[in-house]
């Protein structure tokens, strides 16, 4: 027996009153209880996450003829193994990534799914400090009931902070499947609101145009993509009248930390955004670990920061501090960082990339008491029940 979960049409279509779109703007219907089609193209859906990446006609083929032939296992397997443009790994063997399928732990299924140091990112998430700016972010300019749009949004970390803060009607876009999947699998509570595709933001957007205000996010990715004012254009376009744009971590080329990718300078950023409050990523995380909303930033912060974060809101929704903090109720773990009181970075890499600035709230010896200064400093995590 398949050990992924079936779908139907209904799951695949959930949250939009007008379904998915092809990479060509065409509206997507299902055809059957595994594809969608919009009259020429099939496409797979797996765990309810429709496949929609151009470009890949024999891996969309095979997914789908997987899928007619039964064996759903098949064709998680395929799309578990593409990967996004800037990745230089080859996939993991076609056994290694069946054996993700039968995975009980995120731990276990990112070592498995090959995926390397942005595994450890995602088994981290919750305590670097782009994550405390994310949620500094959100909380200064948060969905106010609107539907949430995450875009590129990986495991799906901020859609299921989102959702346990009762913010119902979300989707999260990503442009690796593997992500999503864990994302559905690991990451999102159980029976979360939240309507995962894989697609690319560099081409046609799987999502119709707004009938009501969304709040779209892009945090920690667009750095990544080329024809930048293209795709905040189309974000623009997403979020509609009455809607938000929030766009996190942009790397700052000026700053030694922040050349990875294809980083532009803080005013070229400022620019694709015109009307949008700007912040310094050092303010967004410190906001985080006081527990108080972040202060928006000049030039001369601009100028001097790691990245740069921008949010714009046309309906200019007040603020909910309670972001900043687990949803009430939520289960608190120690930080897996310390290891018998003692931390330890994760790895090198992520050392050099994040350790400087967690070291500012995460002290090397910690003896956990179940303070508030504990949950604000990330000491104790409301981390997913299968981390």
């Amino acid at each position: 027996m398949s050990a992924v979960r079936a779908t139907t049409p209904s799951a695949a279509l959930a949250g939009f009153e007008r379904g998915w779109c092809g990479p060509d703007g065409a509206s997507l219907r299902a055809d059957t209880r595994h594809t969608l089609t919009d009259g020429f193209r099939r496409w797979p859906v797996v765990e309810g996450i429709p496949w929609l990446r151009p470009g890949r006609d024999n891996l969309r083929q095979r997914a789908v003829a997987a899928l007619d032939a039964g064996d759903s296992d098949a064709a998680a397997v395929l799309l578990l193994g593409d990967a996004d443009d800037w990745w230089e790994l080859p996939p993991p063997p076609a056994e290694q990534l069946r054996g993700a399928l039968g995975a009980r732990t995120l731990r276990d299924a990112v070592r498995l799914l090959g995926l390397g140091r942005v595994g450890v990112y995602f088994l981290h998430r919750w305590s670097d400090p782009s994550w405390l700016a994310t949620l500094a972010l959100t909380a200064a300019h948060p969905p106010a009931g609107r539907t949430v749009v995450d875009l590129a949004c990986g495991a799906g970390h901020l859609l299921r902070h989102l959702v346990l803060h009762g913010h119902r009607d979300a989707v999260g876009v990503d442009v690796v499947f593997a992500k999503l999947w864990l994302a559905r699998r690991f990451v999102l509570p159980p029976g979360a609101p939240v309507a995962l595709v894989c697609a690319d933001l560099t081409a046609g957007w799987p999502l119709p145009p707004p009938t009501t205000p969304r709040h779209v996010a892009c945090h920690d990715a667009l750095y990544f993509l080329p024809h930048k004012a293209d795709v905040v254009a189309a974000a623009v376009a997403c979020a509609g009248p009455g809607g938000a744009l929030l766009l996190g971590h942009l790397h700052n080329a000026r700053h030694p930390g922040g050349r990875a990718g294809l980083p532009l300078l803080p005013e070229e950023w400022t620019a694709l955004l015109p009307g949008a409050r700007a912040y310094s990523e050092e303010e967004l995380t410190d906001a985080t670990v006081a527990g108080r909303l972040p202060y928006a930033a000049g030039a001369g912060a601009l100028a001097a920061t790691e990245a740069v974060s921008l949010a714009r809101d046309t309906a200019d929704a007040a603020a909910e501090p309670e972001i900043l903090r687990p949803a009430p109720r939520s289960p608190l773990h120690p930080n897996p960082l310390y290891e018998n009181g003692h931390r330890r970075w994760p790895d090198a890499r992520w050392a050099e990339e994040y350790g400087e600035r967690a070291a500012g709230y995460l002290p090397e010896r910690w003896s956990a008491v179940g303070s508030a200064d504990e949950v604000r400093r990330r000491l104790l995590l409301d981390l997913p029940e299968r981390w």
